[in-house]
């Protein structure tokens, strides 16, 4: 079973964006560091809106 390619280029995308990690070294991770990745992003976001008063982050990942 194949991982959907549009999942794929979301999680590097998302990646990339807040490390700042070029294609090649996001597309280097196997899927489950990425999926890691973007959950332990989410987390730093999530902390630092419960601390701001923001009721939900924009950021949060879902799940799969």
């Amino acid at each position: 079973m194949l991982y959907p390619e549009e999942m794929l280029y979301e999680e590097m995308s998302f990646i990339s964006y807040y490390y700042h990690w070029s294609a090649r070294e996001v597309e280097a991770l196997d899927h489950r560091s990425r999926r890691r990745w973007c959950e332990q992003i989410s987390a730093i976001h999530e902390k630092q809106d419960l601390s701001s008063g923001q009721e939900k982050s924009i950021l949060d990942w879902r799940s799969i």
